[in-house]
């Protein structure tokens, strides 16, 4: 007997009789489909919605919170900026390239849909092992991915992270932020109103490319060739040229004042733009499947309703202004149809020709609002509590400090040498650095305001295998300090939460875990939770991945005067540990890395501290007191330094550093910060006054990277070690 098309779509029973219920009739195919890729983990986050209501998402800076296609904030001087990261995990792993192009694409288009111009783009990858081909061959398609879409379309890639770990051998992870900025009165939301106004479809062509990619891919694990080539139709195929002739035709819109709401084609494409626009607004539409431009012969209705393909736009507007649209569209080579229009009742209707026959028929609402939730079973691990009796602590030392030392540094910079990051010149400190630094500018007038905004994004699945939730407020502290060491305070975070089966009650626990740490962090630090994107179903061969929490902090320098410190200290400034505590090895790089070791407890997080130690930080380079600063996270402080060192070419000569815990334990709230000899009163004056512990440990010069006791190497090991496995890829 053959599968019932419902099951075969991703549906469940429950949910075709959820369906029936809505329509008190049977769906048809076309209906079925159109709930089917509505009523996905994509669309509707139906395990997950239940968990991210605990997120704080208000502030009196917050324009536009979770739930519509960016969250905007205010920025003063009449400027917002919008803020969005979105997953491409699944595209990715099948067509590495097209994956992470079309993943740029969507976020683009997320963000100038609120009427923001893309000024930045971030990304967050993870892959698995470099030496391992298959994650080398995804590795350099997602770069050249990302790379061949943003310089094309012309909005740099200003930094990110990247992370090789086994976890992620078969799922690779592709999380990509935009941030945009606008005059504040520019925004728009996406939404249809006034009954008679037009949709009017804008961009590319609708092909068969991406069909049901958010049932198809955002619930399906992975496991071999055969499988992967299947899904290879439900992947994009991106177009950049075609994207920015859309971000300045769209733009020109909002300018004119001709978009009564506007909505990006993404996930689920027409069904999706069509139905939200409606729902937000109260509103129904009938939508026309044969005004739909089509570059592929012989579509069906639901493919034409269901196609992802890219560069495509949604826009309301009033029948009086349709000429002058049209007209704008022209000028910038951008095809604008008329495919729908607003009515009353909240029906989506799709019709076949304008006084043509009504396919379908359905409740707008229904394939948004109403979608089925789920607080699916959770529970810890079996052996919970016997992990965290597991510590680190117990391990062997190192029988080589400085040879685990080198085995934990590795360059990024072959990744980011692929990005153009100075377009638009607004760039101060591009990729490399704790956190990007952009000028801000007027967004109507391009003047500078003398202030400037820091980004950065930040994961740690070894943190969150060992503890999701304390683990998740770390990375959240983390993101806090790096803006902190760019002299920066946080204004609004963003999340993209990956995690495994959701069936598995385990990978549910991880989740709710994993927000609730966030909650709690973002509560304690005064941060709105302002947009997010949930990615289930990251398995591979029944293997989940270990839970990957990945944020995006935006903050503001409020005078940028000069550029911050970064990483690169003198010959001859003084080295001190700014924040103290005490040594903790579970949950670090170097266990994980060393030993296979992802149990124990991680080492506590004190909030008040944090904000002490991350204030006197933004203070010292607000006010210049610093040659370099640097956070402390993976690796610990001997990764810290040797990253300092690597960077500037100067070597270290250190003590004080009591054993391979203290150099290698992550605990939180620590700063590595070079200063010159004159300047050390002051810093230690200044820690002092704010209660933040001082720790001398050493002296920047020389050639050799030394630490009593634990570490003596020439600093030409050190530099071919960080150009190493990833600057061997160059030109292979």
């Amino acid at each position: 007997m053959s599968e019932p098309l419902h099951r075969s779509l991703g549906l469940t029973d429950e949910e075709a009789d959820a369906i029936e219920n809505i329509l008190n009739r049977p769906p048809n195919h076309l209906e079925l489909a159109m709930y089917a890729v509505m009523w996905s983990e994509h669309c509707s986050y139906k395990s997950s919605k239940v968990h991210l209501r605990r997120l704080p998402t208000e502030a009196p800076w917050v324009l536009v919170g979770p739930g519509e296609n960016a969250g905007v904030v205010d920025l003063g001087d009449g400027i917002a900026a919008a803020i969005r990261i979105e997953s491409h995990n699944h595209p990715s792993a099948i067509e590495p390239y097209q994956g992470a192009a079309t993943g740029v694409g969507g976020i683009l288009r997320d963000i100038f849909t609120m009427g923001a111009r893309p000024i930045a783009v971030m990304d967050s990858l993870r892959f698995g092992p470099a030496d391992d081909a298959r994650s080398r061959w995804i590795a350099e398609g997602v770069v050249s991915g990302i790379s061949g879409y943003g310089n094309a379309v012309g909005v740099p890639t200003v930094g990110g992270e990247a992370v090789f770990d086994a976890t992620y051998a078969g799922n690779p992870l592709v999380n990509v932020l935009c941030l945009g900025l606008m005059p504040a009165e520019r925004l728009v939301l996406g939404q249809a109103s006034g009954e008679g106004n037009l949709a009017v479809l804008l961009g590319a062509p609708t092909g068969r490319d991406g069909i049901g990619g958010v049932s198809v891919l955002a619930s399906a694990s992975f496991g071999g060739n055969q499988q992967e080539a299947d899904k290879r139709p439900s992947v994009q195929v991106g177009d950049p040229f075609e994207e920015k002739r859309l971000i300045e035709a769209c733009l020109a819109l909002l300018d004119a004042g001709l978009l009564v709401g506007i909505q990006d084609l993404g996930g689920a494409g027409l069904t999706c733009a069509t139905s939200e626009t409606a729902s937000r607004g109260g509103a129904g539409m009938d939508v026309d499947v044969a005004a739909v431009p089509r570059r592929a012969p012989g579509m069906a209705p639901f493919e034409v309703l269901t196609s992802e393909s890219q560069e495509r736009m949604l826009a309301i507007v009033t029948p009086d202004g349709l000429g002058e649209v049209l007209s704008i569209c022209d000028r910038w080579d951008v095809q604008a149809s008329v495919v729908g229009r607003v009515t009353g009742g909240g029906q989506l209707r799709v019709i076949h020709g304008r006084d043509g026959p009504v396919l379908g028929e359905l409740p707008a609402a229904s394939l948004h609002e109403d979608a089925p939730l789920y607080d699916r079973p959770r529970r810890p691990p079996d052996d919970w509590e016997a992990a965290r009796a597991d510590t680190a602590d117990t391990l062997p030392p190192p029988v080589d400090a400085g040879a685990d030392l080198l085995d934990l540094l590795s360059d990024p910079s072959w990744i980011y040498r692929q990005y153009d990051h100075m377009l638009f010149c607004n760039t101060v400190v591009g990729p490399g650095g704790d956190a990007t630094v952009l000028r801000l500018k007027h967004p109507s007038t391009g003047a500078d305001t003398g202030r400037g905004l820091a980004l950065t994004t930040d994961g740690n699945h070894r943190w969150c295998a060992v503890d999701p939730r304390a683990g998740t407020a770390m990375i959240v502290a983390e993101a806090v300090l790096n803006l902190a060491c760019a002299g920066a305070r946080p204004l609004a975070l963003v999340n993209c939460l990956n995690f495994g089966n959701p069936e598995h009650p385990e990978v549910m626990w991880q989740l709710s875990e994993a927000i609730d740490g966030l909650a709690e962090a973002c509560d304690a630090f005064g941060i709105p939770v302002v947009g997010g994107n949930v990615s289930l179903y990251n398995e591979s061969d029944g293997h989940d991945i270990d839970p990957t929490p990945v944020v995006g902090l935006l903050g503001v320098i409020d005078s940028l005067a000069r550029i911050p410190p970064g990483l690169g200290w003198r010959d001859g400034d003084r080295v001190v540990v700014l924040g103290g505590a005490g040594p903790e090895l579970s949950g670090s790089l170097w266990a994980a890395s060393v030993a296979g070791h992802k149990r124990g407890r991680l080492p506590p997080l004190d909030y008040e501290q944090h904000r002490r130690v991350a204030g006197l930080v933004a203070g010292l380079v607000a006010d210049d007191r610093l040659s370099a600063v640097h956070d402390v996270s993976s690796g610990g402080v001997g990764v810290a330094l040797a990253e300092m060192a690597a960077m500037s070419g100067v070597g270290f000569q250190g003590a004080r550093i009591h054993g391979h815990a203290e150099l290698f334990g992550e605990a939180p709230s620590r700063a590595v910060a070079a200063v010159s000899p004159e300047r050390l009163p002051e810093v230690e004056a200044a820690a002092a006054a704010t209660g933040v512990a001082v720790a001398r440990i050493g002296l920047a010069t020389g050639d050799r990277f030394s630490i009593k006791g634990l570490v003596d190497l020439h600093m030409s090991a050190i530099a071919h070690r960080w150009g190493s496995p990833l600057a061997d890829w160059d030109g292979g």
